[in-house]
């Protein structure tokens, strides 16, 4: 498989292209870069800093790699996503996508890319995450209707959007679990002030600070006891590692709109 990576700069780029290289089936044909950054044309290897040359460089424009490679995983800003979305999808190109913050809109943009290209938008690529949502649906089906749910994501104090894609997915997951829609039900953060908690809620509270990479924990509270089901990463490697598992997966799939579970085969 021929793979571009977005943003080795950052903190999944680098990641990704660590383990990317190693992976004897994979071939890293080129990195993609904002535009006027100065490590533009050096070596993918360099730029991601992994100790080793790749042999591909970083471009500063995806219409000037796309043409090499079978899939791109990207994580880099909604903006740039789209972007790759629409290109991706005019060349026939693979593409999984890790960045989060869209609006309904855009994700229904990479539904309907689905009809012309295989694609993934992933909001969290931890195989054990995946594992927490299918809890979580369980434990919504069962307690839904008897307890009030709350969801606490804590990040880094970088991440721009919240909730984060990962909390409003579990929410979403659990809602479909008890046969309602989250846009009907969702709260977000409570105060200042007086703000009686209403009944069928699932409340969402965002948590920023340091460089905390991703901790989820969802509570069912009922009366005289608490359930509690978090997942907490101690860095991003298992987001790298699945994100990469999607792309060796996602090239072998015919075109259509998939999710990280399809992959995972949970």
């Amino acid at each position: 498989m021929k793979l571009v990576i977005t943003a080795p700069r950052g903190k999944m780029g680098n990641l990704i292209t660590l383990i990317a290289a190693d992976r004897p089936d994979i071939e890293i044909v080129g990195g993609l870069g904002p535009k006027g950054r100065d490590y533009i044309g050096k070596d993918i290897g360099e730029v991601a800093a992994i100790g080793k040359m790749v042999g591909a460089p970083v471009y500063d424009s995806i219409e000037d790699i796309i043409d090499a490679c079978d899939c791109v995983v990207d994580f880099s800003t909604v903006e740039e996503a789209m972007h790759i979305l629409d290109v991706c999808r005019a060349k026939g190109k693979a593409l999984v996508c890790g960045s989060t913050g869209f609006s309904e809109e855009q994700k229904q943009a990479f539904v309907d890319a689905g009809e012309d290209i295989p694609v993934m938008l992933a909001a969290n690529t931890s195989r054990m995450v995946n594992v927490m949502r299918i809890l979580l649906e369980q434990a919504a089906k069962a307690l839904g209707e008897t307890c009030d749910i709350e969801i606490v994501d804590m990040h880094d104090q970088k991440k721009l959007d919240s909730p984060s894609g990962t909390a409003k997915e579990l929410g979403e997951a659990m809602a479909a679990a008890m046969g309602v829609e989250l846009s009907e039900h969702d709260k977000y953060g409570r105060g200042p002030g007086r703000d009686v908690r209403e009944d069928g809620q699932i409340a969402f509270h965002s948590l920023r600070g340091g460089d905390t990479p991703s901790s989820h924990i969802v509570y069912f509270m009922g009366n005289g006891e608490r359930l509690e089901i978090a997942h907490h990463s101690i860095n991003w490697k298992c987001f790298a590692s699945g994100a990469v598992d999607a792309a060796e997966w996602i090239v072998k799939q015919p075109k259509g709109s998939y999710v990280i579970s399809d992959c995972t085969e949970l």
